[in-house]
């Protein structure tokens, strides 16, 4: 079992502000805003940083990964819902929290994390939330999930220097990838739509992820 954490981080009034500030921000999902509600972002994070869990902002991790924003986590889990996904791919499992925002919004998640420890983290975290639609691997997230290709979207939360094409190939006819693309520090995060004739780009915002790495560690 996972251990307690303080009330004062888990009560209903503090993730209600959190959402409140989402909306101010222009979430409007219900799907989106009601799993974030649920979902307790503290579990997510290193018990001493566990105070400022429903803060909206990012969060250091182990091994130099970083917790997203909780506005960047809805506002890519919003633009990813506009297609209707039932299977998505997630690269970059790093805490869980972002697989498991999916996991309450679609019928099945692939997460790929490189770092083997991460990858044991979020799984005991899925478990301890009865999250079972959630499927682990540790692997080079560049090359994706092919075996359980293709998906209706996928979801990088790393930055890639391109479009990265073995991701391309795993994305259904129509399906939707969101990926931050650009150099260290600052990036556009990319909707791309796979058409019959290639993909399609449109770029959302300008964001900062940690840079997407292959192989395994």
């Amino acid at each position: 079992m996972m251990p307690h954490r303080g009330i004062g981080m888990t009560s209903q009034r503090t993730r209600e502000r959190l959402v409140q500030r989402l909306e101010e921000q222009g979430i409007r999902h219900p799907g989106v805003l009601d799993a974030i509600r649920h979902t307790p972002r503290h579990l997510f994070v290193d018990e001493a940083l566990a105070s400022r869990a429903y803060e909206d902002t990012a969060l250091p991790i182990s091994y130099g990964q970083t917790i997203s924003q909780p506005y960047i986590v809805a506002r890519m889990t919003e633009a990813l819902l506009e297609g209707a996904p039932e299977k998505i791919l997630e690269i970059g499992t790093g805490s869980g929290y972002q697989a498991a925002i999916l996991a309450r919004l679609a019928a099945e998640v692939y997460t790929v994390e490189r770092i083997e420890a991460l990858k044991k983290q979020a799984r005991k975290r899925f478990a301890e939330l009865k999250l079972r639609n959630i499927h682990v691997k540790q692997d080079d997230g560049g090359l994706g999930w092919p075996e359980h290709a293709p998906y209706d979207a996928i979801i990088v939360t790393a930055a890639s220097v391109e479009v990265p094409a073995a991701l391309i190939a795993q994305l259904a006819t129509g399906g939707r990838m969101l990926v931050p693309v650009g150099a260290p520090g600052a990036q556009d995060l990319l909707l791309v739509t796979r058409t019959p004739q290639g993909y399609e780009r449109r770029a959302l915002e300008r964001v900062s992820f940690v840079p997407l790495l292959s192989g395994v560690a």
